[in-house]
């Protein structure tokens, strides 16, 4: 019997605006959980407002759009802190707190989002950094890391709470090849253990040494990809 995937993501005919400029029309897809979900696209075609769109950074105007238990659509701005929490989202420059150490940057994101117990946080920041590799730098302020370190930091930082999907919007942008390679496995093994993951990126390089399913963004439209389209 074939098991029953959960769906996290529902998108039927949505419209996605940057001001009065249509970026995307007529969005139609769905994410399950352990799914990797590849947006790729030329810089400049919407896949940025797209996953910006899923954490409520750039309202819907038009369309059905569910993330979770969340309406997209109607969602009220006291449900967003909310909803983020259940999404780990992985920026392409980082934005570590310089001043902070790995292990204190990490400390701060669980204290803001409701952690309390010094014994719990400092547990769930061993186990973020070990499923990415990096425990052993949990003491090195972010300028003595590589930038694949960082980013793999940000990778931990996006896990710490539990979240069901991971959105990482270009994160082997400033990667060098092996470098990324090494990133985009850890988001791999992270889907496969059952976190979704959704990214973005324009290298294709990269899906070719990974392959799974894809989306592109083309002419205003969210269209299905298959592997030798690319």
């Amino acid at each position: 019997m074939e098991e029953t995937k959960e769906v996290l993501i529902r998108y039927e005919h949505v419209d996605i605006y940057q001001k009065e400029y249509q970026v995307l029309a007529d969005v139609n897809f769905q994410l399950y959980e352990k799914d990797f979900l590849y947006i790729i696209g030329k810089v400049g075609s919407g896949k940025s407002s797209l996953l910006k769109t899923i954490y409520a950074e750039l309202p819907i105007v038009d369309g059905h759009a569910h993330v979770l238990d969340y309406n997209i659509k109607r969602i009220k701005a006291n449900e967003i802190p909310g909803l983020r929490r259940s999404l780990g989202i992985v920026f392409q420059d980082f934005q570590l707190l310089t001043d902070r150490t790995v292990e204190e940057n990490l400390e701060f994101v669980l204290r803001a989002t409701g952690w309390h117990s010094k014994k719990e946080i400092l547990g769930r920041i061993e186990g973020a950094l070990n499923q990415v590799g990096l425990y052993d730098k949990k003491k090195k302020m972010p300028h003595q890391l590589s930038g694949g370190e960082q980013q793999r930091v940000v990778i931990a930082r996006a896990l710490l709470n539990y979240p069901k999907i991971i959105l990482a919007d270009e994160p082997t942008g400033n990667l060098d090849p092996e470098t990324a390679s090494q990133v985009l496995k850890i988001l791999h093994d992270i889907s496969r253990s059952g976190t979704a993951v959704i990214m973005s990126t324009h290298n294709y390089r990269l899906l070719k040494e990974f392959p799974s399913r894809m989306m592109k963004c083309e002419e205003n439209t969210l269209k299905k990809v298959v592997e030798n389209e690319i």
